[in-house]
């Protein structure tokens, strides 16, 4: 079932700015601080409201919630930030190669099928 409802696909959405800072720091069991440092870190960019306030998507809040595990173990912020940064290119860059991989392998297939 689809909707035509637009609130139904921002609730879907991962990356819509949904959480205020208050809101973001509390399911993180953070402080806004926090998630202040690690937008200065580059880790996180939120979109700011028309207030300019700043907004979290779920997609930032899982990205965040990675920097603070590290950081509880001990981890300097600077140091967590860098690290779920090389985890998500590293991430990305897996992903990419598998895409290959399979395309490589039709082009395979249907070369030997011809």
């Amino acid at each position: 079932m689809t909707s035509d409802n637009p609130l139904n696909d921002r609730l879907d959405d991962d990356d819509y700015p949904a959480y205020t800072m208050g809101r973001a720091a509390e399911m993180l069991g953070a402080t806004p601080a926090f998630l202040r440092a690690i937008g200065e870190a580059r880790l996180i960019t939120p979109l700011r409201s028309e207030g300019g306030h700043r907004r979290y998507s779920r997609y930032q809040l899982r990205i965040a919630a990675r920097a603070r595990e590290l950081v509880d173990k001990g981890t300097p912020i600077e140091a967590a930030c860098r690290i779920v940064i090389l985890e998500d290119q590293l991430e990305e860059a897996q992903r990419i190669n598998a895409e290959y991989r399979r395309a490589a392998g039709d082009s395979a297939a249907s070369a030997g099928s011809g």
